[in-house]
Parts: C-alpha cells; structure tokens; sequence
C-alpha cells in the first residue's frame, strides 16, 4: 500500500508540470498560435525561481517572479508571431533556443543550490484521510490544486460557457468572420498567447519549487515538448489535458519507483519511460488515425497568421 500511495504521489507531482504547460498551450492553440517555445520558457522559469528564492526566501514571490518572465517573453513571442506575422514554427523554435540557452548561462552560479523556500503540503482535512488516495490527492502543495482543479476548471468554464469564450474559439477558427463580428482578433491573440507562455514558465517555477527543489542545466529534459504533445492527446481540452498529464505522471513516477527498488530493468530505459509513453501513446494514435481520416479537430487557423486586408 506504502508503494502505491508513493507511486500516486510522484505521479501527482509529476504530471502537475506537464498540465500547468499543457494548459498554457492549450488556451494559446485555441486562439489560433503554435508556441513550440514551450521548453525555452519552462527553463526560464525554473531558473527565475530559484534565483529569487535565494534571494527571497518565499515560494510564492519566486513563482510570481518566473510567471512574469514568462509573460515578458510570450510578449515578445506573440509581436514578432501575431503583430509582424513571422512564422510561428520558427519563432517557437528560437524561442526554446534562447531559453534554455539563456536559463543554463544565468543559472551557472545557482547550479546544485537548493532552493532556500519550496511550497509545503496542504493538507485538506478528513479527504486526505482516505486509504491510499488521500495522501496521494489531498496531501500535496497549493500548485498541485492550482494545476489539477482550479486552473482546468476556469479555463474550461471560460471557453465554453462564456461568450467570451465563444469568440476565443471563433478567433482560432476562422479570424476573417471573427473580426467582421467586432472581435479583435490582434488582441485576443496576443494576449492569450502572452497568458500562455506564463504559465508555461509558470510550469518551470512549479518543477523547481515543488518537485525537484533545485536548478542544474537540462532540468526541463523535454518536458515542454511533452506538453505540447499531450494538448494534441487531449484533443485541445483543458480537462483532458490534465488527465492526460496525469497518466504521464505515472508514467514519470514508475521510473523513479523502479530504480528506487532496483527492479531487474537498464536505468536509462527507466528514464525513457516518459518519452517512449509520449510515442505510444501520442504519435502511434495520430498516425492510425490519419489515416483513418478521423485526427482530432485542430482549430482551422491554427499556425496561419491573420492579414486583415485579405479577409
């Protein structure tokens, strides 16, 4: 029972990274912009919250200090992507290039150093109590219920259930009609996309300040290509991404449990586990279903930029 409540608890850690990115990308996608940045941003902001934590001693400032750096970034990202309509694979691609370029220059003089301030468990009362998997749940740090509960809920509830949402939706499926209706596509975009990528730096904060409490070079490992995978298995839905990550989640925490109890398995195939999910899980079903002609629905405008003049 100790194994599995362990093993639930890394996988709730541990997916929590790829949701708070994956939903950042999510509400990013549906307005019709691809950030492939996601890894670049990831690692700016592990590296921004442990270099205010040390400085502050307080988990919360560091988080909000890497959600800041992440939005100035994704600012810069959505004007060259949506205001000077440069390609956004390639943008998306220097994005991630000088992110971790940047993340492993500055985070040299905090490399191996502990963060001085990590997010401590909340416990919630009498649910933390259940066999198994109260502690696994309803025992973790305040991110852990941002990620899983609060975010996807409001996100969800925003984009359909609101008309707001509604044209956030029409602005990713069809920016001509959207603007003739009075929606600023421009706008919308980029501040959506800006949102996005603060929440994927947010999602590096969360990896440095609740699940490995220090920085070292290459400490995203792909992560951030994982998450934009997972918003395609979701097929674009916030509540699916957080299920999704959390199935990776397991996935991550079987690694760790088996070289912990040196099972009879090569170490690095344990630390393959993630990516070698990300193909059986991700690309293998894209490829039946393409050719099955049944792809999950991308919005229609996703990765065109929008020119008003040719509408």
């Amino acid at each position: 029972m100790d194994i599995i409540t362990g093993l639930l608890t890394t996988a709730v850690l541990a997916g929590g990274v790829l949701a708070l990115a994956a939903l950042g990308e999510v509400i990013c996608q549906r307005v019709g912009v691809v950030n492939l940045g996601v890894e670049g941003l990831m690692a700016l902001g592990a590296v921004t919250a442990i270099a205010v934590t040390i400085s502050v001693p307080n988990p919360s400032v560091g988080f909000a200090a890497a959600l800041l750096v992440g939005l100035c970034f994704g600012m810069v990202f959505a004007m060259a992507t949506v205001l000077f309509r440069a390609n956004q694979v390639l943008c998306g691609l220097a994005l991630t290039l000088m992110g971790t370029g940047l993340a492993a220059t500055v985070g040299r003089a905090f490399s191996g150093m502990p963060a001085k301030a990590t997010f401590q468990p909340v416990i919630v009362p009498y649910l933390s109590d259940i066999p198994i998997l109260g502690p696994a749940f309803f025992s973790q740090n305040i991110l852990v219920y941002l990620t899983f509960i609060i975010l996807p809920v409001a996100i969800h509830y925003l984009m359909f259930k609101t008309r707001h949402g509604l044209n956030m939706r029409a602005v990713g499926e069809n920016p001509g009609a959207a603007d003739a209706a009075g929606i600023p596509v421009l706008a919308m975009r980029f501040w959506y996309v800006s949102l996005g990528a603060a929440l994927a730096a947010g999602a590096g904060a969360y990896l440095t300040l609740a699940f490995v409490p220090s920085w070292s070079d290459g400490i995203v490992a792909g992560r951030g290509w994982i998450a934009v995978a997972l918003v395609i298995f979701a097929r674009y839905r916030p509540m699916n991404v957080v299920m999704a990550a959390l199935l990776f989640g397991l996935i991550t925490a079987l690694g760790y449990v088996g070289q912990a109890r040196n099972w009879p398995v090569a170490p690095a195939l344990l630390g393959m586990l993630p990516y070698l999910g990300t193909l059986c899980f991700i690309i293998v079903p894209v490829i039946v279903l393409r050719r099955m002609r049944q792809l999950p629905a991308a919005p229609a405008a996703l990765g065109l930029p929008y020119f008003r003049d040719v509408r």
